[in-house]
């Protein structure tokens, strides 16, 4: 199965001034937002999303590692796929879901730690 990239998140510290600076020099559009917190820029076939970091890390440095979540769409059998990828020897969290938000997702990481986001649409 052959999958495909449509979303990439950046966890950020300031929103707004990085929706600015993709907007003023790459000429994103926006095409979903919650104020300061969350929001989402057209990049062609791919959207970027900047996604405000949790409180815990507010006002912290970068201790290294990726700020970034590759987020991929699985069309159908998401549950199969990760026992895959587990059986593979893949690090993968558990299927979760968010309220008012109709997909299933989980993540996972590559072996160098990145972290990837399957999402499967709710049919």
């Amino acid at each position: 199965m052959s999958l495909s990239m449509s979303r990439l998140i950046l966890y950020v510290h300031d929103v707004e001034r990085l929706k600015s600076f993709y907007q003023a020099h790459f000429d994103l559009t926006v095409v979903e937002e919650i104020a300061q917190e969350w929001v989402v820029l057209q990049a062609g076939t791919v959207q970027l999303a900047l996604h405000r970091i949790g409180k815990p890390y507010r006002g912290l440095k970068p201790q290294g590692g990726s700020n970034t979540k590759i987020v991929f769409d699985v069309p159908a059998g998401l549950e199969a796929l990760r026992d895959k990828l587990i059986a593979a020897g893949v690090a993968m969290r558990p299927l979760k879901r968010f309220d008012g938000f109709a997909q299933l997702m989980c993540d996972g990481e590559d072996p160098e730690g990145n972290v990837f986001q399957l999402s499967q649409p709710d049919a």
